[in-house]
């Protein structure tokens, strides 16, 4: 990744390859850990990785399917 601490919501879809809609989805449910600067909502980069790895092991528990 890269050495931004905070990434914007188009920075995270990109990372993810998801739009940016389901980014917003994933905020507002709080599966994917966000807040606001200003009128902004930016996600921490550690945030992201540990959404990522939160999907690995739910795929992981679900078996290989």
């Amino acid at each position: 990744m890269n050495n931004k601490l905070l990434l914007s919501a188009a920075a995270c879809a990109e990372a993810l390859s998801i739009g940016r809609t389901k980014v917003f989805e994933l905020m507002a449910s709080g599966e994917l850990e966000s807040f606001t600067i200003g009128r902004r909502r930016v996600v921490p980069a550690d945030a992201l990785e540990e959404f990522v790895q939160r999907q690995r092991q739910a795929q992981g528990a679900d078996g290989d399917a």
